[in-house]
């Protein structure tokens, strides 16, 4: 089992699906997490309410990642509460399934900004206090169409291919500051994200996936919880794919 008690984690868009699996993982191993969320208070209230449940220990931030003041605000806070920041989870992100074309501006923006710099300015604020520690690990939640790109997806397809490289070129950099960063791909996840899908939709898709089924929030949070693995410190740069052999 991998044990976390003491470190400090931040999650990010942790009020419900693969966010919420992994700051209930993460608290389970004993790791202290603070929940960030952008407008579901509910969720985030529900999810730790189930964190204390456990016998785990967390706190709520509110605040919109893809705004760099308010990213740095975040990060002060867990500063100010916990005096270090130990792991940081990138998983905040949102879809537009539709034409390319069709997109607006806003739509574009609002994607870019929370699902790539977001991420981008969470990491610069966190990392001088890991690398002042010699300890920190970044793991930052990506797709499998990040690596090939999809159809219908193509700006979060976008987003996800740019937090991949952000992820390898970062990783070579602050290395040998102690740092390590990764991400996580899944594939088809059973959340509300894909929650659009058609039951007609969803069926065509498991036939596509090798294993037969869509994967579950707890199996993408397992493979965080190998990476926060401090005997994991050889790993670094990587984007593990967590997708049922889809690709």
């Amino acid at each position: 089992m991998v044990n976390l008690q003491g470190k400090v984690a931040l999650v990010t868009g942790a009020s419900r699906g693969i966010g919420k699996a992994i700051a209930l993982e993460l608290a389970k191993s004993g790791a202290t997490v603070v929940i960030n969320y952008s407008k579901d208070d509910n969720g985030a209230e529900t999810t730790l309410a189930e964190i204390i449940a456990i016998g785990g220990y967390g706190k709520l931030i509110k605040g919109n990642i893809g705004d760099a003041k308010r990213a740095k605000k975040i990060i002060d806070f867990v500063i100010q509460d916990f005096g270090k920041i130990d792991i940081l989870v990138n998983n905040a992100g949102i879809s537009i399934v539709g034409l390319f074309m069709d997109s607006t501006e806003e739509e574009i923006s609002n994607i870019i900004s929370t699902n790539l710099l977001g991420a981008i300015y969470l990491s610069k604020y966190a990392l001088p206090h890991m690398i002042k520690r010699g300890y920190g690990n970044i793991i930052n939640i990506s797709s499998m169409w990040g690596e090939v790109g999809a159809s219908c997806e193509v700006l979060y397809s976008t987003t996800k291919g740019g937090i991949n490289l952000f992820t390898k070129s970062l990783a070579k950099e602050v290395a040998p500051m102690g740092v390590r960063v990764n991400a996580i791909a899944p594939g088809a996840i059973n959340t509300e994200m894909n929650s659009f899908l058609s039951e007609e939709d969803k069926l065509e898709l498991e036939r596509e996936i090798p294993v037969g089924r869509f994967g579950e929030t707890k199996e993408i949070a397992k493979a965080v919880l190998f990476l926060c693995n401090d005997e994991c410190k050889y790993l670094t740069g990587q984007v593990i794919r967590v997708d049922g052999g889809m690709i």
